[in-house]
């Protein structure tokens, strides 16, 4: 197999990897929530991953992004989608709400995304909502289980769920809009030093100690390695190549496939609701990503 060959591989199964590495994020939550506060951690996280993309810039001489106009939307996104979104899904489950409303809430950013996107003139097939609607009902029996206990809800942690939802689906619009390609290591570096100085003055009004025992180190360095350094350059690039709608879509799979790897890791249960949502959900996501035909060819 030729690069050019290896390259089309990698670029054809990235949107699988992604899915897979992003669903590894409740293994993160498992052990690291109730060793650190919510803001403390993503502080942690940011610095170490801008540690580790500083260092990989250097030794592969990685060019910067060039110019103020270039820094000002990085870091926008930057902002947007590492400190908006993962601060407010930690700062809502850490505040009592469930995994499975949180879930649910964000899993709103692909009807809102489409929702947007028709509404400033983008095209968005039948098939494409019809793929959403299926995508989004098989998320909610995906997570129904999880709801089953109640459903606890305080202003704070509804906020904070909202923030996440409507920071994901804005950093990912402004992001396919106004950000220029350039290198995915300097450009997800310039993104986590914004998240950085955002999230650095309330993770100071932060009471609660963080400790740093093994669980929480386990779950700090694949926070970095994997989800950064890796799941967070995928979706990057994923939003660079890919449509805004196609690419928010993925997000449906995450937890139907965070449900797989409990079950595999830790024996949590997988009923017939579950099984029935995971497979409802993969026909929504493979309606929205198919290729549209024109004049009855894909």
């Amino acid at each position: 197999m030729n690069s050019t060959e290896s390259t089309a591989s990698w670029v054809k199964h990235m949107p699988a990897v992604f899915v897979l590495i992003w669903s590894t994020g409740f293994i993160v939550a498992r052990f690291g929530m109730p060793n650190s506060p919510p803001f403390s951690f993503l502080w942690f996280r940011y610095a170490f991953s801008i540690a580790c993309f500083l260092v990989w810039i250097q030794w592969a001489r990685v060019r910067w992004p060039q110019g103020q106009s270039e820094w000002m939307h990085l870091s926008v996104t930057g902002v947007l989608m590492h400190a908006g979104y993962l601060g407010g899904v930690w700062a809502a489950v850490k505040a009592g709400m469930g995994s499975g409303l949180s879930a649910l809430i964000v899993g709103l950013q692909p009807v809102l995304t489409a929702m947007w996107l028709s509404s400033r003139g983008g095209h968005v097939t039948r098939r494409q909502w019809q793929g959403l609607a299926l995508g989004f009902l098989g998320l909610a029996m995906v997570v129904s289980r999880k709801l089953e206990g109640g459903i606890e809800v305080t202003p704070w942690s509804l906020t904070m769920a909202l923030m996440a939802l409507v920071s994901i689906t804005t950093g990912t619009l402004y992001q396919k809009r106004f950000v220029q390609p350039c290198d995915v290591r300097s450009a997800n570096a310039v993104q986590l030093m914004a998240a950085f100085v955002v999230t650095l003055p309330i993770a100071c009004l932060e009471t609660e100690a963080v400790q740093w025992n093994a669980q929480m180190m386990g779950a700090m360095a694949w926070s970095v390695v994997g989800l950064t350094l890796g799941g967070s350059s995928l979706l990057y690039v994923l939003i660079q190549r890919g449509a805004a709608a196609t690419v928010t879509s993925l997000m449906y799979l995450v937890p139907p496939t965070t449900a797989v790897i409990a079950w595999f890791l830790f024996d949590e249960a997988i009923t017939a609701v579950t099984l029935a949502g995971i497979a409802l959900t993969a026909v929504g996501v493979s309606l929205v990503v198919r290729p549209t035909r024109v004049n009855g060819v894909s």
